[in-house]
């Protein structure tokens, strides 16, 4: 394992109670459902080149397992990105703290003039269309499998700096990309958007400005279909954003 303090964050701030039932690995999504019936979920990430920290998740304190949130085996990564987010996103834990509901990661924000960087391809995602940045100065989209236009991840060193709005796919704390995402971001104004992003204020003091994920509000439904196919889990939950 390592120490990062964006991951400490997560982890210290866990409940200390609570119990994983079961592990579901999706086509696109890894799930997490824990004895008390919430559940969470990480972007799938491909990638067993190490071994496990852990044999099972299933059985174990959220503690313990959220710990594979830690791990270079991305797989088991995805599950304990999974379990954090079965503890932290809920509707009772977004109503307590002021969350507003939107589909939009970039609601009430004011794009005109500046410039714009995307960590993963999230053009047509979170609300975001082309027509929506049209006032933007420029945007750029940095993406590890890119698409025609899209920048090879690579970029990111070189064009965050330069953005005033970034905009990060949750994934990024699964492949262990996100602290230095947000170092290179320093100063833009940073959204963290996506299923995998953790409803978790106190990453406010590692430079986020507002946290765009989602909670599940159907758990036997999402965890049925993700096996099934490449899909989204909007069907099964509700968009919730919190600013600073």
């Amino acid at each position: 394992m390592f120490s990062s303090p964006y991951y400490d964050t997560l982890l210290d701030c866990l409940p200390d109670a609570g119990q994983v039932k079961k592990i579901v690995r999706g086509v696109s999504w890894t799930a997490a459902l824990l004895e008390n019936g919430q559940a969470g979920v990480a972007m799938h990430t491909e990638g067993e080149s190490r071994p496990r920290m852990l044999d099972t998740l299933e059985g174990l304190p959220v503690r313990r397992a959220a710990e594979a949130a830690l791990s270079w085996n991305l797989e088991e990564a995805s599950e304990g990105m999974a379990v954090i987010n079965a503890c932290f996103n809920t509707e009772a834990r977004a109503d307590a703290l002021g969350c507003f509901y939107t589909a939009s990661a970039l609601e009430g924000i004011d794009v005109a003039g500046k410039t714009v960087g995307f960590v993963g391809h999230l053009i047509s995602h979170s609300g975001i269309t082309e027509q929506l940045l049209a006032p933007a100065k420029e945007f750029f989209i940095m993406e590890r499998e890119p698409k025609p236009g899209d920048y090879p991840d690579s970029a990111c060193e070189y064009l965050l700096p330069r953005c005033d709005l970034v905009v990060i796919t949750g994934s990024a704390s699964v492949n262990k990309t996100m602290p230095r995402l947000l170092e290179l971001s320093h100063n833009a104004k940073i959204v963290l958007t996506g299923p995998t992003v953790t409803l978790c204020p106190e990453l406010f003091s590692h430079g986020v400005s507002r946290l765009n994920c989602q909670v599940i509000t159907d758990a036997p439904g999402m965890l049925d279909l993700i096996v099934q196919k490449r899909t989204s889990v909007n069907a099964f939950s509700r968009h919730c954003t919190l600013d600073i």
